[in-house]
C-alpha cells in the first residue's frame, strides 16, 4: 500500500465539458464523477479543470450526473467514452456494482481505467474477472475519526443517530462502519440509522423524522457534509441547539458552521485534488508506466474547530 502525495491543483470554474481544442496526439482523459449538484464534486471539477491547464499534455472531457442517484448517465458516460476512443477513464462510480461490467467494457477497448474515490465491489469485479486498482482514502477510518470526535465529546451512553450514504456505494457502507466502529468503541446508545442518498433535502426530511421519533437525540453522525447542512437545517427549524453534528468532505459550506459550533467537525480527504491525483496515475500507465495494483491510499485528516 503506498501513499499518493497530493498534487497542487487550484479551484476554478465549473463545467461539465473541459477541454479546450487540442492536438490530436494529445492524450484524451475522461472524468467521470458523481452529482454536480454536491460542492465535494463541484471542487474535484474545478480541481480537475486547474491540473488539465497546468500539465497542458492532455484534453480532458469530464462529466457528472444530475443527482446522486443518477447511476444511468455514469453508465452512458462510459460508453460514450468508449465511442470517442479516449485513452483512459478516470471514474468515481455512484454504484460501486453497477459500474463494473461497463468499466470491463472499457477496458477491453484498451482504455486505461483508474478507480477513484468510491471503490468498484470486490466480489463484482472478480464476477466479471477484472483486477483494478482502487485510488482514494480510507473511509471507514475517517468516519472513525469523526465518529471519535463525537464520542469523546458524548462519553458513554450518548445517544446518537447515523444519516447514510447511498447504499449502493462502497464508500457509504464504509463510512457507516467507521461510525459503528465509534460507537461500539465509545459505548453509545445507536437509536436509529438512515439512508438520504448523499442529499441535503432528503436528509433534513429523514432527520427530522428521526428527531420527532428520538427528541433525545444527542448526536448526528452524517456520512457526508451535504447530508450534515440538511441536519443542521432541520435543528435549526427545530430550535435545537444542544446536538452535536459530524460530517465528512470538510466541503467550504461547513467551514463557519464548525466555527460557530453548529457543526462538531467534518472530515477532510482532499476532494480537489482527488481527481487530478488519479488523472496523473492515469497517464503514467497510458505513457507505459506498470498498471496500478491494490490500494493507492489517499489521505484524510480531521477538521475541527480551534
Amino acid at each position: 500500500m503506498k501513499i499518493f502525495k497530493l498534487a497542487a491543483a487550484a479551484a476554478t470554474g465549473l463545467a461539465l465539458l473541459a477541454g479546450t481544442a487540442m492536438a490530436d496526439d494529445k492524450p484524451k482523459v475522461g472524468l467521470i464523477m458523481k452529482s454536480l449538484a454536491n460542492e465535494f464534486f463541484q471542487n474535484m471539477m474545478a480541481g480537475a479543470e486547474a491540473h488539465q491547464e497546468m500539465r497542458s499534455d492532455y484534453e480532458l472531457l469530464a462529466v457528472g450526473m444530475q443527482n446522486e442517484t443518477d447511476f444511468e448517465s455514469q453508465i452512458n458516460a462510459v460508453e460514450n467514452f468508449i465511442t470517442q476512443g479516449v485513452d483512459a477513464i478516470v471514474v468515481a462510480p455512484a454504484d460501486s456494482r453497477a459500474m463494473v461490467r461497463p468499466l470491463k467494457k472499457a477496458m477491453e477497448a484498451g482504455i486505461v481505467v483508474v478507480n477513484f474515490d468510491v471503490a468498484l465491489d470486490e466480489n463484482a469485479k472478480k464476477q466479471q474477472g477484472i483486477e483494478l486498482a482502487f485510488v482514494g482514502p480510507d473511509n471507514r477510518g475517517g468516519a472513525k475519526l469523526a465518529g471519535d470526535a463525537l464520542g469523546k465529546k458524548l462519553g458513554e451512553g450518548g445517544k446518537v443517530v447515523i444519516i447514510e450514504g447511498n447504499p449502493g456505494a462502497d464508500n457509504a457502507n464504509q463510512r457507516r462502519m467507521g461510525f459503528e466502529d465509534s460507537v461500539a468503541e465509545y459505548k453509545l446508545d445507536l437509536l436509529d440509522s438512515r439512508t438520504a442518498h448523499w442529499e441535503t433535502e432528503e436528509a433534513n426530511t429523514v432527520f427530522s423524522n428521526m428527531l420527532t421519533a428520538h427528541p433525545d437525540i444527542q448526536g448526528v453522525m452524517a456520512a457526508n457534509d451535504s447530508m450534515a447542512i440538511g441536519v443542521v437545517k432541520a435543528l435549526e427549524s427545530a430550535g435545537r441547539t444542544d446536538i452535536m453534528v459530524v460530517g465528512f468532505d470538510n466541503i467550504p459550506a461547513v467551514s463557519p458552521m464548525i466555527e460557530d459550533g453548529r457543526m462538531l467537525a467534518t472530515v477532510d480527504q482532499f476532494g480537489t485534488d482527488m481527481a487530478a491525483n488519479a488523472i496523473d496515475l492515469a497517464l503514467e500507465v497510458v505513457g507505459g508506466g506498470d498498471e496500478l495494483k491494490g490500494w493507492v491510499k489517499t489521505p484524510i485528516e480531521l477538521v475541527a474547530a480551534q
